[in-house]
């Protein structure tokens, strides 16, 4: 691995002709090297003159140049005049420094233009100069690199000259050169230029046969390459020390004869490496799965029997009470049985990382520099809000991606502002700024999590395996570091406020002096928008604080914005500490990932589609900027937690069979709940029981957030290879290669399959031709889906028509203006219109639930998926504490699972190629919110027994008793083992039960009615965004919120069904008491389902009475006295029957 030193080379000038009219302006920027991969969008006319170099670097301002005809256009690229600004030299990447120091903006019938906000000046043009030319006197030649550590410059005749007469000593700081031996002579005994030193070219694409169409992927660069391999001339350059057998790796092996060499082991086994695989299916113990199995049939029996025990025993005393109770009955078997079906097979996966980095990070034969060879991943982070999602917790998610476990130049990060904020953007460049303290330390001291507010605030002992002597030194810099950031993040609103407050007096008064000057009335009151301002002293193109025409929330345009340019590929090591460096990073590789800012085009009369449509954006821009073949997405509070959980992703998505995985889902773990956890929002027996148990059919579900896609199944492509199930519950499999050379126009319109290499034919065409249909105008976007199929594959010796080990060593291509100009247009608000985005393309749109819904299209084509569940959590986030809010957020998953159950997405309508129990899981996602009809009426009975005195069976018999125990005993057992194959604890269960019943009387009533109107009358659904907790100041309480109470229509059903049932059993026990003959047994009967009613609904209790020793004393007043209230008279309407004088009372 070659490292490199920071350099500031001069950036090559891009022209940019913009056709608008009839006319054309030419703009030079300062860009990176040209691209090939240019924007033919009608909408985005971009095309690129290559001028020659010239000494000046070019001019990178408008200037009038030409004027050509062309066609009229909506797009144009306008990037002011900004003469006070100079080339900005980026330490990290300097060639990029416009790109990441430019905000580009535009949309439908607007402008895109590029405005130049942040520049920086410290490295003069006589320093930038003298680091390239030689430092000896009289000489001005272009000098080599890292010929001595000291860095003095030196050209390459010089530096011979010095090895021959100088005797091999550096004239800057007079020691030996490194390279250099005692004799005066080089090791290489001359010197390798930097081309020969890149990595050996691979052999020729076309040896492969790549599809013709879609599937060849090939460097831009490509055409300088040679297009045969020589390996003859490979082993010479390189002396013989790559491959087994050569003159340096004998086949005899290396005790014999090359000790010399300092060979003192075997050579490794490379057919063993691609044989060993990267995960293991681990499946639970036979010793537990089966006695489940077995439970779940005895349990089925059993309620078998009880059903027909309790129909074929009517209570003829109250047929109506009978009647309700058993088709409650029969609802909740129908339930528990849907439920139960797909948790028959659970299975647990573990990853072997050790593999993965031999694999794809070690050095073979056609990678010998030993890059990474790992796909690249975008992963998008999603808000909207930046007062219901404080820009903190949002900076600290970012700030865990940039550091986290992969290589630098694979990663990008897209942060979605879905709101358009100058808040969101501003601290996102904050962030951008301190991540080059915080992710080298990260690196350099292997810090666990990489979120600084969850690390400095975690409690245990932060020097348990540090062995760095200055690691005290350094964390207490940082520490200190992030404080400051912390405050410079609080303070942006005040900020931004005062600024633009100053902005619009200067422009007010400006307003009012023309006015004066030109003659008009000045008692006329002059109205100047109320703008908001950047730094720079320009308008924000964003929302403002007050909603002006195109600034605000539903009227803006689109904004992209690259805080972070795209990372060199080689290693850029750091310098000592200093007064301007805070860390020694002279070991450390200070490379950070693209970062890139976007808030997509929002126009009014346009259905922008919520969360999906954000995300439908971020997918359309990554593909053009970066264009990773995988994809990961996370909400703004959730952060990464291990810092290798995305290798561990990669383990499934790479190995055997991968090519099949369209997403890997991992759990989702929160912090700042309760100790108690009181509303169930660790939500355990979802995510470790449910979800392991679909792991062992056709995968998880989609849940919104910590799960890696891959790209090509988020465009709606099938897989290359699946299975149809046929028969009865699908035990007839079929085997299909969906690849195929010929398919009919109904299967080309019914499948969206990338074909196989070597095929060349008409229907390869015809599909080629619906791309602009499916993904709209872009051909950028349209050329990037064949290259991110390509880098998704799996390796040649892993799976069939996979790609060579190595293809994705080479350095990314860089980032232009042109590049983001194109992001622009796809990011506006009409692009989707008559294309297939939000139909099959991306996320999917029409449901509050886009992510379940997105999930079961992936499956209903033949995709799997797998759930990964880590030793060390891999995504840590934040949930709703409060009963108001939990309560929303569940109304909001209910809602759309009803909208899924009344849609073409309801699982009675999936295809062959989803497996029966998969199909029944998916078909109790919609199911499930009705139960709730039948459940309030159950919680409702006891109360009507307790009043009417009778039960729902006309006697407690024997049989009913032992069947009714039977089921109750089948169920705790069920339970157990449950908790022993998936490591929840009994709390956690108890805890799902109560929550159970407490959303089953609050929110998901309301999400069947909501659904139902939605359905029937039509009415659009819409819903508040949860708002997430941000960090507890010193001295607060951290479960504050667990204790407001927000009142809300959801709490009416279950404060009425809690009184109800309290009233009942005093009227039922005075009903008994003062009974003739009491009926203790219906009595009893009653009380027990009151009580177990009350039960579940004790969580909900205890949150209406606010903070603990806190309950106002006329909460008990009140209920005591209404209770009674209501049994006295009750009594009074119904007295008792008989006379017994002994309990009657009189005054004397």
């Amino acid at each position: 691995m070659v490292l490199k030193k920071q350099t500031s080379p001069t950036s090559s000038p891009v022209k940019i002709t913009v056709s608008s009219g009839s006319g054309s302006r030419s703009m030079g920027i300062t860009s990176p090297s040209p691209r090939l991969s240019l924007s033919n969008n009608p909408n985005s006319p971009l095309s690129i003159n290559r001028p020659n170099r010239s000494s000046t670097g070019g001019n990178r301002y408008s200037s009038k140049d030409q004027t050509i005809e062309s066609e009229q256009v909506s797009y144009t690229v306008h990037i002011p005049p900004t003469p006070d600004h100079q080339i900005s030299i980026d330490h990290q990447n300097p060639k990029r420094s416009f790109i990441s120091g430019t905000i580009f903006s535009g949309g439908f019938n607007s402008v895109t233009r590029g405005h130049v906000v942040e520049v920086s000046t410290d490295v003069s043009a006589e320093l930038l100069k003298s680091s390239l030319v030689c430092g000896m006197k009289g000489c001005d030649e272009k000098s080599i690199k890292d010929k001595c550590e000291c860095g003095f410059s030196i050209c390459k005749d010089c530096y011979y000259d010095c090895v021959v007469t100088g005797g091999g000593h550096c004239p800057g700081c007079k020691e030996l050169y490194r390279d250099v031996n005692d004799d005066g002579t080089t090791d290489d005994d001359g010197e390798r230029s930097e081309g020969e030193d890149k990595a050996l070219p691979l052999p020729s694409i076309a040896d492969f046969k790549m599809d013709r169409r879609l599937s060849v992927v090939k460097s831009f660069k490509a055409q300088h390459q040679q297009q045969d391999f020589d390996h003859t001339r490979w082993l010479f350059e390189t002396k013989g020390t790559y491959g087994y057998g050569n003159a340096l790796w004998p086949k005899d092996g290396y005790a014999g004869g090359s000790a010399g060499n300092g060979f003192d082991e075997h050579p490794p086994d490379f057919g063993e490496r691609g044989r060993r695989p990267l995960t293991r299916k681990v499946p639970v113990s036979a010793a537990i799965l089966s006695p489940y199995r077995l439970l779940v049939v005895m349990r089925l029996a059993a309620l078998g029997l009880f059903l027909t025990w309790r129909i074929r025993h009517p209570n003829h005393e109250a047929i109506w009470l009978w009647a309700m109770s058993t088709t409650c009955e029969l609802w909740f078997a129908f339930s528990w049985f849907l439920d139960q079906l797909p948790k028959l097979c659970p299975v647990n996966r573990v990853t072997d990382l050790s593999v993965l980095k031999e694999r794809f990070e070690s050095p073979n034969l056609r990678n010998p520099k030993g890059r990474s060879d790992l796909p690249g991943i975008d992963v998008f982070v999603s808000t909207a809000d930046p007062e219901k999602e404080p820009p903190l917790v949002t900076a600290n998610t970012i700030l865990s991606i940039l550091a986290v476990d992969y290589p630098v130049e694979k990663i990008a990060c897209y942060l979605s502002d879905d709101g358009g904020a100058l808040l969101t953007f501003e601290a996102l460049a904050e962030t951008a700024s301190f991540a080059r303290i915080w992710v080298p330390f990260c690196r350099k001291h292997n810090i666990e999590p990489r979120n600084p507010e969850a690390y400095f605030g975690k409690k245990r002992d932060f020097l348990k395996n540090k062995v760095r002597l200055d690691f005290v030194r350094e964390r207490r810099r940082v520490k200190r570091e992030y404080d400051e950031f912390k405050v410079r993040i609080n303070s942006l609103p005040e900020s931004i406020r005062r600024r633009s407050d100053a902005y619009n007096a200067h422009e007010e008064l400006r307003a009012k002096k023309n006015q004066m000057e030109s003659g008009g009335d000045v008692s006329e009151l002059v109205k100047v928008p109320k703008a908001t301002w950047m730094t720079d002293g320009a308008h924000w193109p964003g929302t403002w604080a007050s909603s002006e025409s195109d600034h605000s929330r539903g009227d803006h345009a689109g904004i992209i914005q690259a805080m972070l340019a795209p990372p060199n590929a080689e290693p850029v090591i750091g310098v000592e500490a200093d007064g301007e460096n805070l860390i020694d990073t002279t070991e450390v590789d200070i490379r950070l990932p693209m970062l890139v800012y976007v808030s997509r085009e929002k126009r009014p009369n346009y259905d922008h589609n919520k969360k999906a449509g954000a995300m439908n954006a971020l997918v359309r821009t990554s593909a053009i900027m970066s264009n990773g073949p995988f994809i990961l997405n996370l909400d703004c509070d959730h952060y990464i937690y291990n810092s290798l959980a995305l290798r561990e992703g990669m383990c499934f998505m790479l190995d055997r069979g991968g090519d099949r995985i369209c997403y890997v889902q991992f759990p989702q773990r929160f912090e700042g709940i309760d100790p108690n956890d009181r509303y169930a929002n660790h939500n355990t027996v979802f995510f470790d029981v449910s979800m392991r148990a679909l792991d062992g059919l056709q995968g998880p579900m989609y849940v919104g957030t910590g799960c890696i896609f891959r790209r090509t199944a988020l465009y709606g492509f099938s897989p290359s290879r699946t299975t149809e199930h046929h028969g009865w519950f699908g035990r007839t499999k079929t085997k299909l290669f969906l690849r195929k050379r010929k398919a009919t126009k109904q299967e080309l319109d019914d499948e969206m399959a990338l074909p196989l290499n070597n095929y060349m034919d008409d229907d390869a065409d015809i599909e080629s031709l619906l791309l602009p249909r499916r993904f709209g105008n872009s051909t950028s976007l349209a050329a990037s889906i064949p290259i991110a199929e390509y880098q998704g594959r799996l390796l040649q010796d892993v799976g069939h028509h996979g790609r060579p080990a190595g293809s994705l060593a080479v350095p990314r291509e860089p980032l232009d203006a042109a590049t983001v100009a194109e992001a622009i247009s796809a990011i506006s608000c009409f692009y989707e219109d008559k294309t297939e985005w939000g139909k099959r393309v991306g996320w999917i749109y029409g449901s509050v639930t886009e992510d379940v819904v997105t999930g079961y299209r992936m499956h209903n084509r033949g995709w799997r998926s797998v759930y990964c569940v880590t030793k060390r959590d891999a995504f840590r986030g934040t949930a709703p504490i409060n009963l108001t809010d939990r309560l929303h957020q569940v109304l909001r998953w209910a809602t759309g699972s009803v909208e899924i159950f009344f849609s073409r997405n309801n699982a009675l309508f999936a295809s062959n190629r989803m497996k029966f129990l998969q199909r029944v899981a998916y078909f109790n996602v919609g199911m499930y919110p009705f139960t709730s009809l039948f459940l309030m009426i159950y919680c409702i009975l006891p109360t009507l027994s307790l009043f009417t005195g009778q039960f729902i069976v006309q006697s407690l018999s024997v049989t009913f008793l032992i069947l009714l125990l039977a089921i109750t005993i089948t169920l705790c057992m069920l339970a157990l083992l449950e908790i022993k194959w998936s490591g929840i604890t009994l709390e956690d269960w108890w805890r799902n039960e109560q929550f159970w019943l407490i959303g089953g009387t609050s929110a998901h009533p309301a999400a069947v009615l909501q659904g139902l109107l939605k359905v029937i009358a039509g009415v659009d659904i819409s819903f508040t965004l949860t708002s997430k907790s941000g960090t507890p100041e010193d001295g607060e309480d951290e479960f504050a919120d667990l204790y407001i109470v927000k009142w809300s229509f959801l709490m009416v059903p279950p404060i009425t069904i809690m009184m109800v049932n309290m009233i009942a059993i005093a009227v039922g026990v005075a009903r008994t008491m003062y009974s003739m003959y009491p009926q203790w047994s219906k009595l009893i009967g009653g009380v027990f389902f009151s009580f177990w009613v009350l039960s579940h609904l004790y969580p909900f209790a205890k949150g209406l009475m606010g903070r603990r020793g806190k309950v106002p004393t006329i909460v008990f007043v009140w209920s005591g006295l209404l209770s009674i209230i209501i049994s006295l008279l009750w009594v009074y309407i119904s007295p008792p029957s008989g006379k017994q004088d002994y309990m009657k009372f009189q005054f004397p």
